[in-house]
């Protein structure tokens, strides 16, 4: 009972064939991604000396992905998502191809890193919100909590491996090194969509366009939950989101080269793999909102103990901390939006969602960059972890339905003003970031 109750439930896999095809695919491509997410700001840092400069990757990030939700979202609610899923497959892969052709070169230029990680970005929202419809429609609405734990599994195995495989590539190869296996590994994610039936968007689905986008941005109208859920994440994401300064931390801070770097980048994903490897009692936990709350406040927590503290081994530890409570808001997040939309609807609102989820961190990156161009990187660590704190308790004042979100409780919002009623994901015919 006790290993049933604490371990991740694996059902979803067993009993869902389309489902555990496209979660095995994904596995070889997450884990190549997280080389260029390693990669990318490393050379940046090598070749300005700059934080700042490492920062602004995620402002050059903010516009594509903001785009790339909106108009992916669209697409995906108006054609076959399985095809939506293998164009940006096939974006993602041409742009990692040039980042290796560039970090070949004699003289790597500054310029493209910033252009080709705005153009992955804005297909990786494309991507996401697909594959967060999709999912949603290969499970029972009862499986959806595991499903996205399983999810979660898959992306913390990329994000332990991968950071760590990238330092030692990066030190013992290339750069250009880390980009080819990367662009390599899409070739599997590719394999696994191809191999699935026709994902056509249900009841509700509408023509691509603007008219769709305001709709799916209308839904969101008077359902606080479901907004609670984005302002929760963007408040974690941009005040304690110190990704910017690993490279600055692992190399002056810590003393370290590449592979210091990499486990800084490992860190959160090793406690988010622990997290996700212990989720086998989501599914049972009925007030979600609150569990959103409770797992934001131990990030921000987390965060500013790593601020505070000159031992690498402790970093870590603190790091792996704020990666569980990472996994754990996001399962829940996933899985409110996944219940309170309807399947026509999915493609638009998990697109808002992956534009807060990976836009969220950009900003931060930005933001912590500032800070610690101004003020010193221990300052922007620490003062972003407290700040984080003070979002959760402000959010729970102002957002109450989120704090009081049980699935099954009555919606937010009537079906006034053109308002959707909340419906529940088709029967089987179904997230961070991070993302480039």
């Amino acid at each position: 009972m006790v290993r049933q109750r604490l371990l991740v439930d694996v059902g979803p896999l067993r009993r869902h064939r389309q489902f555990r095809r496209l979660w095995g695919g994904y596995v070889v491509s997450v884990l190549g991604s997280q080389l260029t997410v390693v990669a990318l700001p490393y050379q940046v840092y090598r070749l300005t000396h700059s934080s700042l400069d490492v920062g602004l990757i995620g402002l050059a990030q903010i516009l594509p992905v903001l785009a790339g939700a909106l108009v992916g979202g669209s697409v995906a609610d108006a054609v076959d998502r399985r095809r939506v899923l293998l164009a940006a497959q096939l974006v993602m892969a041409a742009s990692s191809v040039l980042l290796c052709l560039n970090a070949l070169s004699d003289h790597p230029a500054i310029w493209p890193l910033y252009a080709l990680a705005a153009t992955s970005s804005a297909f990786a929202t494309v991507d996401s919100s697909s594959r967060s419809a999709v999912i949603a429609g290969l499970l029972d609405r009862s499986e959806l909590a595991s499903g996205n734990a399983l999810w979660q599994l898959l992306y913390q195995l990329g994000q332990v491996a991968g950071p760590a495989l990238a330092g030692l590539l990066i030190a013992q190869v290339s750069l250009g090194a880390a980009y080819a296996i990367d662009a390599a590994t899409f070739l599997a994610s590719m394999a696994a969509v191809a191999s699935l039936r026709r994902l056509p968007p249900g009841a509700g689905g509408a023509s691509f366009g603007l008219r769709s986008i305001r709709e799916g941005l209308r839904f969101l109208r008077g359902r606080q939950a479901l907004q609670g859920t984005f302002v929760i994440d963007l408040n974690a994401m941009i005040l304690g989101m110190p990704r910017a300064l690993f490279p600055a931390l692992a190399l002056v801070r810590f003393h370290g080269g590449a592979r210091t770097l990499g486990l800084l980048y490992a860190a959160p994903s090793v406690g988010a793999l622990a997290g996700a490897l212990l989720t086998g009692w989501v599914a049972a936990v009925r007030r979600q909102g609150r569990a959103v709350l409770a797992a934001v406040a131990v990030w921000g927590a987390a965060i500013a103990g790593f601020g505070l503290v000159s031992s690498l081994p402790v970093a870590l530890v603190l790091l792996g901390v704020a990666g569980g409570a990472d996994v754990v808001s996001a399962v829940f997040r996933g899985t409110i939006l996944q219940t309170m939309t309807p399947d026509g609807l999915r493609g638009r609102l998990s697109a808002i969602h992956v534009a807060v989820v990976t836009g969220g961190p950009r900003l931060g990156d930005f933001e912590a960059g500032a800070v610690a161009a101004a003020a010193g990187t221990q300052v922007s660590v620490v003062s972003g972890g407290l700040g984080c704190l003070a979002g959760v308790a402000l959010v729970g004042a102002l957002m109450p339905k989120l704090r009081a979100y049980v699935p099954g409780a009555p919606p937010d919002a009537a079906t006034a003003e053109g308002g959707r009623e909340p419906a529940a994901p088709a029967p089987p015919q179904s997230s961070a970031e991070q993302v480039l």
